[in-house]
């Protein structure tokens, strides 16, 4: 029962909750960023270079092995999906750079609140009086 008890306050923390509706917003965005890359980018980029699909980009490295008989796949080709790796590359510059201009705002909003407090005031003229004072009493 105490490991059940610790487990729910542990999960119950707020920084925990946080954690959680971050990851799930953050697939969330990540699959949108996927869309943009896959639909909205890499599409007239294919175009202006001649045409290309960057998905169907890969270098066949070894045959697949077929049996003459049936036709049947025996051994899977090996290829080298470099378009998949381009468009990957491209999906992570985009996260990278969405995440960077939110933590710029994120510090600039927090810088606001974390300037330096202005310096105390000098003691008051009452105060400096109350310290002469004390001063002259331990002499």
């Amino acid at each position: 029962m105490k490991i059940l008890n610790e487990f729910k306050e542990f999960a119950m923390k707020s920084n925990v909750i946080d954690l959680a509706v971050g990851i799930i917003i953050g697939a969330a965005f990540g699959k949108i960023v996927s869309s943009v890359v896959n639909d909205v980018i890499m599409p007239p980029i294919g175009l202006l270079v001649g045409g290309i699909d960057f998905k169907d980009i890969a270098f066949n490295m070894k045959d697949a092995i077929v049996d003459p008989a049936t036709g049947k796949v025996l051994k899977a080709a090996v290829t080298l999906k470099i378009g998949n790796f381009i468009q990957s590359v491209v999906d992570f510059t985009i996260v990278a750079f969405a995440i960077f201009m939110l933590i710029r705002g994120i510090n600039r909003f927090g810088s606001k609140k974390d300037e330096a407090p202005a310096p105390p005031a000098g003691p008051t003229k009452e105060e400096e009086l109350l310290t002469e004072i004390r001063d002259l009493l331990k002499k």
